[in-house]
């Protein structure tokens, strides 16, 4: 009788751990996870051979693996997402999230604590994009405009220098003047070339503070804490600051008044994100759409007749009396340089914008667990050719297709993200792009003195920098 109880036991057993071995085979078949790429070293996984050029890495993996794959790299599951499979999970689904997904990176690179960041985020989103919506954008058309001329003066009349520091001397002190504080802290030439330094050591190594600890990185914690100083030392400045015109507070006087309802900590570190989301991607941009329609002549010829017809022939500019001044009616009728920025935007547009799934996604026939960080690569995307045509060409005009009076991109244009929380910031750095190219090909006679440089491929987050250098030579016109 033992023996046959004993049979029945295990004969049960064998059955219940069938049933489980079967169910478990069924729900793993029916959870099939993205293919992943895991590396052999632990916690950093993939992380270095990513490390080494982003970019290349992810259209290896897209080849070899197809549109949708994992890669495990400095702990992280990163499950990428290349082709329009996905996209409507990516933007729409309650089950990832904007906010979980940065809040790592954002206190590494400001020493924002993760709970403050998720009380305020929303708070500051919806003010922005409230104060640079397309209601408001015009605004800052003049001030803009007198911002440029101004910088432009500086800049003298004839010169040959680095494109990219050609821009940033035109773009950094007219964005802090305009966002922060007039003349907030460029005010010295020595102070500019100090500022100038340690903020382009911290946009360079943004991407890797972000997933970094701070000590293995020690001239970009350097510049990070320099910048810290120098907005601790100016809040009250950025406070006190009325424009002359209209007493109307600036963009940092709206977030230094939300913040202070919350905390008043933490004034410099959000000074320092808000000055690099305002400049790490609207200089970069501006560099190559300068490079672009500069090394297309029938392009750039198309451009100075425009700008000839609509504001006539240059004439000296610097006694002040004959600086242009740009309104929204110029701008409609010279598109053919928002064209040149929006393709610009599309063939350099970040490698990587990023969610965190909460809770189990499905896309195509793969699983993605809650935890992983959901990678929509707007860098691939635009090179789609179902939507965009000889995606590897500059070519301003499919653009006439897009909307663009009702504020309307391309099907499948991605670089501003997208979704609750597109760049607040997207209209304001699209206009200060275009009247800065207004204004620079209208005063200047300009060449580049060396090829168009390829991008670089180092990093994912972010408009891609040139691989080399690219010499612009200016003449004032006469």
């Amino acid at each position: 009788m033992m023996e046959q109880n004993t049979e029945l036991i295990s004969l049960t057993v064998i059955i219940a751990l069938g049933c489980v071995a079967l169910f478990l085979c069924l729900q793993r078949k029916n959870l099939r996870r993205p293919p992943c790429i895991k590396g052999w070293i632990p916690w950093i996984g993939a992380g270095l051979e990513l490390g080494k050029a982003p970019l290349e890495f992810i259209e290896k993996a897209r080849i070899k693996y197809g549109p949708i794959f994992t890669v495990f790299a400095m702990g992280n599951r990163m499950t990428f997402v290349t082709e329009e499979e996905g996209i409507n999970v990516f933007l729409k689904s309650k089950e990832v999230n904007f906010e979980l997904a940065v809040q790592t990176p954002v206190y590494r690179t400001a020493s924002i604590p993760k709970n403050i960041f998720l009380t305020l985020n929303e708070k500051l989103y919806i003010m922005m994009k409230g104060k640079m919506g397309t209601f408001n954008i015009q605004q800052f058309t003049g001030q803009l405009t007198e911002e440029l001329h101004e910088q432009l003066e500086n800049l003298g009349t004839q010169g040959t220098m680095e494109l990219t520091n050609f821009v940033r001397h035109l773009l950094y002190p007219v964005t802090v003047n305009i966002l922060f504080n007039k003349g907030l802290f460029l005010t010295h030439e020595r102070n500019m070339k100090e500022f100038y330094q340690h903020f382009q050591a911290y946009d360079e190594g943004f991407e890797y503070g972000s997933q970094m600890p701070e000590w293995l990185l020690r001239n970009w914690s350097k510049s990070k804490r320099w910048l810290l100083a120098l907005f601790e030392k100016s809040i009250p400045d950025i406070k006190a600051y009325r424009s002359a015109k209209d007493n109307s507070v600036t963009l940092m006087q709206a977030v230094l008044e939300i913040l202070e309802m919350e905390t008043n900590k933490l004034n410099p570190n959000y000074v320092l994100l808000m000055l690099w989301a305002s400049l790490s991607n609207t200089v970069p941009v501006a560099f190559w759409t300068l490079a672009f329609v500069l090394s297309h002549p029938d392009v750039h010829k198309t451009i100075m007749e425009g700008i000839s017809t609509v504001f006539g022939t240059a004439k000296v500019l610097f006694a002040g009396k004959d600086k242009i001044k740009v309104t929204e009616k110029e701008l409609k009728k010279l598109l053919l340089i928002k064209w040149c920025i929006l393709e610009t935007i599309r063939l350099r547009a970040p490698g990587i914008i990023t969610r965190k799934v909460i809770k189990p996604i499905k896309i195509l026939n793969f699983t993605i667990p809650s935890g992983d960080l959901l990678m929509l690569s707007p860098f691939w995307l635009h090179r789609n050719p179902k939507y965009f045509p000889e995606p590897e060409l500059f070519k301003p005009e499919r653009w006439k297709k897009a909307n663009l009076e009702k504020h309307a991109f391309l099907d499948c244009f991605m670089a501003f993200g997208g979704g609750k929380f597109q760049c607040p910031g997207r209209w304001f750095a699209l206009l200060e792009i275009q009247i800065c190219i207004i204004l620079i090909l209208y005063k200047y006679d300009c060449t580049l003195l060396d090829p168009l440089p390829k991008q670089s491929y180092l990093h994912l987050v972010g408009v891609p920098q040139p691989d080399d250098q690219c010499r612009i030579e200016y003449k004032q016109r006469i």
